[in-house]
């Protein structure tokens, strides 16, 4: 495992009111528990950590994560149990999955289960971090907003209720596929998606890993998002896609 930063230490984020942030780590593996927690306090978040799963449920219980770094293979219940066991107590807390098996199987597994994320084996701090502070991010924002139902990325808008779709106030009519694709980007404003991400989370089976459907349908968004306008949807090379407000 990579353990360089890299890159200037970014601002701390907390909660709304001020408290930390709460993460629970579980692996079995101490080394790895420790070098976690080090990098996690060093944001100015609370850690605790599990070795097996049934010590992370408890550990859940009681001390109410705003994130979990979950390990898939544990010495007793698996992961994906754990996630069951924690999303049965009616907790929506994300999961940031930690698995050593590069396989899209297994990639499948993990989010179909309930989990948000996920990183393969070996990784770097720097990686959990920010993987962590988008969840966060996120997870914090659709609670503030769970009344709203409305996605907005500049003038893009998407209404997971209703599912309509408006670019500059003009309807955008978009195929169940294309909508679930543009929501996932939606999502994950300005971050960089590979096209394996976007096959785990839009086609949410094994699609034979054929990234070249992702292509196909990137390119059907941008006809009716992007035409004649400045473009939202962007390709990074060698890495995968990004949306972000136009201008």
């Amino acid at each position: 495992m990579e353990t360089g930063t890299g890159t200037a230490h970014r601002p701390q984020i907390a909660k709304a009111d001020g408290s930390a942030v709460r993460v629970l780590v579980v692996d079995d593996e101490n080394s790895l528990t420790d070098l976690l927690k080090m990098a996690l306090r060093y944001e100015g978040w609370e850690v605790r950590t599990a070795a097996d799963g049934l010590g992370a449920v408890r550990v859940a219980r009681e001390f109410r994560p705003d994130a979990i770094v979950l390990d898939i293979m544990l010495p007793d219940i698996d992961g994906l149990e754990v996630l069951q066991r924690v999303r049965a107590d009616g907790t929506e807390t994300p999961v940031l999955f930690l698995t050593a098996k590069d396989s899209l199987d297994d990639r499948i597994a993990g989010l179909t289960a309930g989990g948000d994320d996920y990183v393969t084996k070996p990784f770097s701090l720097e990686e959990v971090v920010a993987r962590l502070r988008g969840l966060i991010r996120r997870s914090t924002l659709t609670l503030a907003q769970a009344k709203d139902p409305v996605l907005r990325v500049g003038d893009l808008s998407l209404d997971e209720d209703s599912y309509e779709v408006e670019r500059d106030g003009a309807t955008v009519e978009l195929t169940a596929t294309e909508f679930e694709l543009l929501r996932f980007l939606m999502r994950n404003p300005r971050r960089v998606l590979s096209k394996a991400q976007i096959l785990d989370r839009v086609w949410n089976y094994d699609f034979g890993g054929k990234e070249s459907v992702v292509e196909l349908y990137i390119s059907y968004l941008r006809k009716k998002i992007d035409a004649g306008r400045e473009p939202m949807i962007h390709t990074v090379r060698g890495a995968g896609y990004m949306l972000k407000a136009a201008g």
